[in-house]
């Protein structure tokens, strides 16, 4: 990640009234032996600070769509971090810095937002604009003389460029497929099977009334054949029909 906002910066710092005149820009850091290799205008962009922005930590998960908006994925919202930047100008004349750092000046100050379709790799995949600041009131913990001091060098007239990237914090998760239907209430019985399925029905016991009507049918049919005054097939139509029993 971060060395994909090394490329947007200096994308940006290289164009502008820049573009064309062969300046290189160097991220390295800026020490005496550096500035001694020096040959030809430079410009400088030294990352000297990482922390994160905890303002725009957020919490839960955030959909991942297709070009028809189905939700296909979801990820946790990526953690968003300060990147702090020393640009500085190198040339033979003073002047000629001012010059430089002026020009820088104004290709920045006109990209106050990153937009996510011109940012590459994986910056461009998450979807997010990332806010540029340059020269702002918000400094780090260190001062910048610090920062000179600890480089072994001298005080320079410098620009302090923030920009804050996100960061992915975790994989993304596969989310289910689409609702298709609507809601539906199924209920099962004591024995645990689903009210109306053949099953249920198989194992519904026959009710008090129905048992003894079975009963009685039964033993009329057993007469019947015996005295040989009745046929099989007319037991049912006369218990059904109510019709008395033949003497």
């Amino acid at each position: 990640m971060i060395h994909e906002v090394d490329d947007v910066l200096k994308r940006i710092l290289g164009g502008g009234a820049l573009a064309g005149s062969g300046i290189d820009v160097a991220f390295e850091a800026p020490t005496r032996d550096w500035a001694a290799r020096r040959n030809a205008p430079a410009i400088n962009a030294y990352l000297y600070d990482i922390r994160e922005d905890v303002s725009r930590r957020q919490r839960g998960t955030t959909p991942v769509t297709d070009d028809n908006g189905i939700v296909l994925r979801r990820r946790q919202p990526p953690r968003w971090f300060r990147l702090s930047y020393l640009v500085t100008a190198w040339t033979k004349q003073p002047q000629d810095e001012h010059r430089l750092l002026s020009a820088v000046l104004g290709s920045l100050i006109t990209r106050e937002i990153l937009p996510a379709e011109q940012l590459p790799g994986s910056l461009g995949a998450l979807g997010l604009s990332m806010p540029l600041t340059v020269a702002g009131t918000q400094t780090e913990s260190r001062s910048l003389a610090e920062i000179w001091s600890a480089l072994g060098g001298e005080l320079k007239p410098s620009l302090d460029v923030v920009v804050t990237a996100p960061f992915p914090t975790a994989p993304e998760y596969d989310a289910g497929p689409p609702v298709t239907e609507g809601a539906g209430v199924r209920v099962r019985g004591i024995d645990g099977t689903l009210e109306g399925s053949p099953e249920r029905r198989r194992r519904r016991p026959a009710s008090p009334a129905g048992a003894a009507a079975d009963e009685a049918g039964a033993g009329i049919a057993a007469d019947a054949e015996r005295t040989g005054r009745a046929k099989p097939g007319a037991t049912a139509s006369r218990r059904t029909t109510g019709e008395p029993r033949p003497r």
